[in-house]
């Protein structure tokens, strides 16, 4: 299952680099074994995460399709990214759902006794937020990537999980280009 969601984890970051309506529904296949893989081995904030991941799924192709439409004939024909801006108010929410979500969901994860409470607090908690930022298009939402997705590569390697662990460490590479690509691609619809 580790190499299902390898594989379909590389179709779906470059999907999402190339910001395609198609990655949500690779995504769903992703979040699935994902949910699998993670479960079996007890990390249940990453198992969470992809529950988290699965139900995004749905609203990030919503949502693309409509930012989509507003973009003119010419601007989609250009393959541009549609962005949207991110404001300090969301910034700021965000920083103080992290602070708090990292030190609560990493107390509850103790209770069942995960094995990296902290380190899979932190990457679940990051990648939720990344993910929300990445359903609403916003540049920086790659920041967010690149911290969990290193920390997520770390997480898999103390586990021995070494297909998740390429997974995860390709996704950190392609973060940062996901970036670079957003950066010089984008267009602000809002």
């Amino acid at each position: 299952m580790q190499v299902f969601t390898l594989v379909t984890g590389v179709i779906y970051i470059v999907l999402e680099i190339r910001q395609k309506n198609f990655m949500w529904v690779v995504g769903i296949a992703t979040s699935l074994a994902a949910m699998w893989v993670f479960f079996r081995q007890g990390l249940y904030a990453s198992f969470g995460l992809n529950t988290y991941y699965l139900i995004t799924s749905f609203i990030g192709l919503w949502h693309w399709s409509r930012d989509r439409k507003r973009l003119s004939d010419e601007q989609q024909a250009d393959d541009v990214i549609h962005l949207n801006r991110l404001n300090v108010r969301v910034a700021a929410l965000s920083a103080i759902l992290a602070i708090v979500g990292i030190f609560a969901l990493a107390h509850l994860m103790e209770l069942v006794e995960n094995p990296m409470s902290y380190l899979d607090a932190t990457v679940t908690v990051l990648s939720a937020i990344a993910t929300w930022w990445l359903v609403k298009c916003y540049l920086q939402q790659w920041w967010l990537w690149i911290a969990a997705d290193f920390l997520s590569t770390v997480l898999c390697a103390s586990q021995g999980m070494w297909w998740m662990t390429a997974l995860y460490a390709a996704y950190t590479l392609s973060a940062v280009y996901g970036y670079i690509h957003w950066k010089r691609k984008g267009q602000y619809v809002i």
